[in-house]
């Protein structure tokens, strides 16, 4: 049984057509223009079908599809018309229209296309039940199902019941704080402190004094005497973020902790035996900075024992609806409607996760209700557009198909000009003739 929505101009039509559905228990509702149509499709109510008819005053079956489409989840579309061409059908399937009938058609024929419509959504549902349940993330809030992110996910619940020190790495905004923090929350130090520092943010003389702590009288200033990080994180696990950017002598005095597990504070005499797990990170190529001498072989021995590569969002696009759904719910806001959803699958990401969440903060201050692409950023877009315009899909193309697509389209843009359609697509009249006839396209 499907939620059906039938648009026509023609009450007889619509009336027809939900007499024979509701006999196969389907519940229809009807709207008996486009602009009912948009009503309905804006009432809150979830619909599984929309049947349009195609030629309609004021607002057509092509601008329903559209705006079916937009909607979350969107409703399949099957037009139906009495003038069809092939023009028609082709833009109708690229607006994203699951099928169409020419009328007049038997309901039977109807009835058959709906069913296939609800076989092949059913079928989609239990797949993505029985993923879930294979697939489940062991890890809260390291959002991502794919193999790359549960291969994630396997290593760190390997590690994190050792002591071993992980060194996380990957490009900025892929989740390595977030990774730290899983390992240590299913350690058996998850009752102690999990103590976070950016390297790269603190001033390198005060970094020393951070990690270690100082005595009262270490330096002017120093009027007490202050524990540091290693000592907070004592039987916890300390999180030191960009490794790569400390200096070298603060690399020998990390490497002597790591190896001996204890720490004189600045300004002290006094050695502190310490007990803390430590996880590092880092965006940066280590093995070119030792090469270089920035890094330090011996420490980098000593912090590489368990790697853990996080990947950048454009290796496992597949897990950005979870990540959409999952940000936004967190936001409080609506869903994203699917022609933003598709931008958001297609774009490149170069600042990785942390980038798709502003952008969807983004969108959610300035939509009133759903996120549409008017209100995700305008260079998004731009570069889809740039890209789609020379992809090959993995399927190949023929390009007869594509050519005579291409003339369907200029002659359209163009009412029918053969001369401005030539000059749409670059070509002589003359050639433009000549691929008119070898394809056999015929003027409507």
């Amino acid at each position: 049984m499907a939620k059906i929505l039938v648009v026509d101009n023609e009450e007889r039509m619509c009336k027809i057509i939900q007499s024979g559905l509701e006999l196969e228990q389907h519940r229809v509702d009807i709207a008996l223009s486009g602009q009912d149509a948009l009503l309905c499709l804006h009432s809150g109510q979830s619909y599984d079908l929309v049947i349009t008819d195609l030629k309609m005053q004021q607002v057509d079956g092509l601008e329903v599809l559209e705006e079916a489409k937009k909607l979350d989840p969107a409703p399949e579309v099957i037009l139906i018309t009495a003038y069809a061409s092939q023009q028609t059908a082709l833009e109708a399937i690229r607006l994203g229209a699951y099928d169409y009938l020419i009328k007049p058609f038997e309901i039977s024929e109807l009835s058959l296309r709906i069913n296939r419509i609800l076989h092949q959504k059913q079928l989609e549902e239990e797949n993505q039940r029985l993923r879930a349940q294979v697939t489940a993330p062991s890890v809260p809030n390291l959002i991502g199902k794919s193999i790359k992110m549960r291969e994630i996910h396997n290593l760190i619940n390997r590690v994190a019941e050792t002591d071993a020190t992980v060194l996380i790495r990957g490009e900025s905004g892929t989740g390595k704080e977030l990774v730290a923090e899983a390992i240590h929350k299913q350690s058996n130090r998850a009752k102690f402190r999990f103590v976070v520092v950016n390297c790269a943010a603190v001033p390198e003389n005060l970094l020393e004094s951070e990690l270690f702590g100082y005595e009262k009288g270490a330096f002017t200033g120093a009027t007490q005497r202050k524990l540091g990080l290693f000592e907070l994180a004592h039987k916890g696990t300390l999180f030191l973020d960009e490794i790569g950017d400390i200096s070298l002598g603060i690399q020998a005095k990390l490497l002597r902790v790591l190896q001996n597990k204890e720490i004189i504070r600045v300004g002290g005499t006094e050695k502190i035996m310490v007990d803390a797990r430590v996880i590092v990170a880092t965006n940066r190529h280590l093995e070119s900075m030792i090469q270089t001498g920035l890094f330090r072989s011996d420490l980098f021995y000593r912090i590489n024992i368990f790697p853990i590569f996080m990947p950048a969002l454009c290796e496992h696009k597949e897990d950005i609806p979870e990540l959409i759904q999952h940000y936004t719910a967190r936001m409080g806001r609506k869903a994203v409607t699917a022609a933003a959803r598709n931008i958001l699958m297609k774009y490149d990401w170069p600042g990785n996760v942390r980038e798709l969440i502003n952008v969807l903060e983004r969108a959610a201050i300035v939509a009133d209700t759903m996120m549409d692409v008017q209100h995700l950023p305008e260079e998004l877009s731009k570069q889809i557009k740039s890209a789609d315009l020379y992809s090959l899909p993995d399927q190949g193309i023929r390009i007869d198909e594509l050519e005579k697509n291409l003339i369907l389209t200029a002659l359209e843009k163009a009412g029918g000009n053969k001369t401005r359609a030539a000059e749409l697509l670059g070509i002589t009249r003359r050639r433009l003739y000549s691929m008119i006839e070898r394809f056999g396209i015929r003027p409507e």
